[in-house]
């Protein structure tokens, strides 16, 4: 008799025909995240799950499920997942990582050039019919990217796509790294890239672009003392994990221009709360977390998605296992 395994939300094609071709699947139906009861509800019986960011694995929802082998995370992130305690139980989780590094790269830097250049605020004045001049000295100008000093919070494999694409742009680059790595020693070597401390890079860049995890040394890494350290003309670009920043300190700080603009993928609450003050702001530019959002690279995660799951609940180690120390034991 086939496994059972249980898919939190569709995912392309592919990786969930993958899925099928092994076991006996089933997939929420809604577009909106099934609540922990109802993935608890769903998955009985279950020995795998395909899980999102949005879907809140503790240690609850793990007990609930006995016959739980294997979590396969369509992510990179996974701080949705009590890890540890799923590690305890013998329960493998992976991600994907990897394969988003460029797109997520590409989105950062189309926030950049978008709040530095006020993109959306233009297109927005002219659909309201308020271009009235073809051409005026001082209409919607913006700060220039060529030249300016990009500040990496986070030198790993996203963190050096963005500043790679930094050098056609000809910028200074500073970063922050908890440690000396194989990347980080290619920032210096091949993009010329200067390790400073936090503080530091935010003193002295013009473009702040964030790259870390979210653990409790990282929540609100950019709070209010943390926003006054930047320049009044910095443009801040968060697509690494919402809770990384201060939402409440980043919306005072643009409201009272103390820093220029924000480009911002990702949010304290998704999705967003209607009432937040950042949307009544101008000089932020806001999407719905879709850093790793082109067709390519859904499908590839997808992909390696079901590749981990099918060689866990096979019992063979997965090549993106977060805690191959279920499989040392």
């Amino acid at each position: 008799m086939a496994s059972r395994v249980f898919v939190t939300r569709e995912i392309p094609g592919t990786g969930l025909q993958m899925i099928g071709q092994h076991f006996d699947v089933s997939v929420w139906p809604h577009e909106r995240p099934p609540t922990s009861e109802e993935i608890v509800s769903a998955a009985q019986g279950c020995e795998g799950l395909v899980t999102l960011l949005s879907d809140n694995i503790d240690s609850g929802v793990i007990d609930a499920l006995p016959r739980l082998r294997a979590i396969s995370q369509y992510a990179v992130g996974y701080d949705n997942i009590d890890v540890e305690y799923a590690t305890k139980r013998g329960i493998i989780v992976t991600n994907t990582p990897g394969v988003l590094t460029e797109t997520t790269a590409d989105l950062a830097w189309a926030l950049l050039l978008a709040a530095s250049r006020r993109v959306v605020e233009a297109d927005r004045y002219v659909r309201a019919g308020e271009w009235r001049v073809a051409w005026g000295p001082t209409l919607l100008l913006g700060r220039d990217v060529y030249g300016a000093t990009l500040g990496i919070v986070g030198m790993g494999r996203i963190g050096f796509a963005v500043g790679r694409r930094a050098t056609g742009f000809n910028m200074r680059v500073l970063y922050t790294s908890r440690s000396d790595t194989k990347i980080t020693r290619r920032a210096e070597n091949e993009l010329g890239a200067k390790r400073v401390d936090l503080d530091t890079l935010l003193r002295e860049s013009d473009f702040v672009s964030l790259h870390v995890p979210l653990t409790p040394r990282t929540r609100h890494l950019i709070g209010k003392r943390e926003l006054g350290l930047m320049k009044p003309t910095a443009v801040l670009v968060n697509t690494s994990r919402g809770a990384v920043v201060d939402e409440r300190e980043l919306a005072r700080a643009l409201s009272e221009r103390r820093i220029r603009a924000a480009g911002l993928d990702v949010f304290e609450r998704e999705p967003i709360p209607l009432d937040s003050p950042l949307l009544g702001l101008d000089n932020v530019v806001i999407v719905p977390h879709i850093g790793s959002a082109s067709v390519e690279t859904r499908s590839k995660m997808a992909q390696i998605c079901a590749e981990n799951l099918i060689a866990a609940l096979s019992g063979q180690r997965p090549k993106y296992a977060v805690n191959p120390e279920v499989f040392e034991r």
